[in-house]
């Protein structure tokens, strides 16, 4: 298939746009890039897509999300973080059912898809949810998961009360960390290479010592990578002087860092954790919409970037960003650190597009298949529609992409070759049964949870 009359961002390492560009797809792959005539006569009898008034870039690639959380959307806004996780979020979670998990995780992936990512991190998946259902669902739907299976083996933060799981959630370390082994076993490569499994282990304060470190070993010694909540919030650097330690001399000690990590938020580190995470090779997931709805606070972006640190970036989970829409997510990460350095050039676009193309693949490990439009790697784009009152006029497609486009504005989704969408539609999934599924089930879930009436909000409903 010849996709023509595109602008395309090829995020390749020459940073090149093409305008009037072309790409050739055959089987899962980029064969040719370039301009429209130019492939046009090189190929004259390819089947032919017309591109034309779109701009194109590499699938987005969201290094950090919560696709069980889908399902209660809204149900735990404006909260303070304890009351966020013990009394909304943690409680309505430990009343799923694998069917209510099997809805969220369906309409995360949807919602993905229809907003342009092409690939995500999970993190922290629960064996409750059933792990089988969410690699059915990433096979069936054709977007590329790597898919992280909760390890842990204590079932509070920091030996607190106040911040206990629901029992719905407690796991041990048989069933964690044993069940991400098996998980692994039984489907990492799977689904034409589109599904990798990952470790993703609690924040610490809620895995022991040991756990860490025998997950760490069995990491190393398998190639499994790790993805982990750190220093997210004030009471993470509490804890970690609590026991003698910054948030990376930590991470360290127990076997966490390295190229094969990643880790999300990272908003509480001074100059010595970021030093130590540069030194690793250790890469970092920007959450800014979530950190800024929780009011955790704001991660050290440019600083890590200035110390060489790869940084990706994610949405998190809908209960603390209500969106999995990774277009929205580019626009606050481009302008949040800006506001706080009274620095308009902190963190422009062209450095959030990376974030969101090339460094979410360097974190995942996938740089020389995905994460930017060069022959040789797989077929994974997306096409923006420009032709529209909201989009125009536009002068440079990186700023219309970050700063104008949302993922209402995705025209075409293409991953390993395959056009998942297209006119906005969702090809490999039935939507309308994706959303009365996911109506029905968070109903069903919220009313369990005994939080129905909790759930509405300040103002009178009639």
């Amino acid at each position: 298939m010849l996709y023509t009359h595109a602008t395309i961002i090829t995020v390749n390492p020459a940073r090149e746009i093409i305008l009037d560009g072309a790409l050739l797809v055959r089987g899962n792959l980029i064969a040719a890039v370039g301009k429209t005539q130019t492939l046009k006569a090189d190929y004259p009898h390819e089947e032919e897509t017309d591109l034309t008034g779109r701009i194109v870039i590499p699938g987005l690639i969201s290094t950090h999300v919560h696709t069980a959380q889908s399902l209660i959307r809204g149900a735990a806004d404006d909260l303070e973080l304890v009351s966020w996780l013990c009394e909304r979020v943690w409680v309505l979670q430990g009343n799923y059912t694998e069917e209510d998990s099997k809805a969220a995780v369906r309409l995360s992936i949807a919602e993905m898809l229809k907003t342009g990512t092409t690939c995500f991190l999970e993190s922290m998946f629960a064996d409750r949810y059933n792990f089988d259902n969410l690699c059915l669902a990433v096979q069936e739907s054709g977007i590329r998961g790597c898919l992280g299976k909760i390890v842990m083996d204590i079932a509070q933060y920091a030996d607190n009360p106040k911040w206990s799981l629901h029992p719905g959630l407690v796991e041990t370390r048989e069933m964690s960390l044993l069940g991400a082994m098996k998980m692994w076993e039984k489907w990492d490569r799977a689904a034409n290479d589109r599904i990798r499994v990952w470790f993703a282990p609690r924040t610490p304060g809620g895995v022991s010592d040991d756990l860490y470190k025998e997950m760490s070993a069995l990491s190393r010694a398998h190639g499994i990578p790790i993805t982990m909540h750190c220093a997210e919030v004030k009471a993470d650097r509490v804890f970690f002087a609590s026991v003698g330690h910054t948030p990376m001399s930590y991470c360290e000690e127990v076997g966490l860092l390295g190229p094969k990590t990643v880790l999300v938020h990272m908003v509480h580190l001074d100059d010595a954790d970021i030093a130590k995470l540069a030194e690793t090779k250790t890469h970092v997931a920007h959450c800014p919409t979530s950190n800024a709805k929780l009011a955790s606070g704001i991660c050290r972006v440019p600083d890590l970037q200035k110390a060489g640190v790869n940084v990706g970036l994610g949405t998190d989970g809908a209960p603390c960003n209500n969106s999995n829409d990774l277009m929205q997510e580019m626009k606050l990460a481009a302008i949040i650190h800006k506001a706080v350095s009274y620095d308009p050039t902190a963190v422009p676009a062209e450095n959030v597009l990376e974030m969101a193309t090339i460094n979410g693949a360097k974190a995942l490990g996938l740089e020389d298949s995905i994460g930017s439009l060069e022959v040789g790697k797989k077929a994974d784009f997306v096409a923006v529609d420009v032709r529209s009152v909201g989009m125009q006029p536009w002068f440079s497609p990186v700023s219309a992409v970050v700063y104008s486009a949302t993922g209402r504005d995705v025209d075409m989704v293409v991953v390993d070759g395959k056009i998942l969408v297209k006119g906005g539609k969702l090809l490999t999934m039935d939507e309308e049964e994706i959303i009365m599924e996911a109506e029905k089930r968070s109903k069903e879930v919220v009313s369990r949870a005994g939080l129905a009436d909790a759930v509405k909000g300040s103002w009178p409903i009639l």
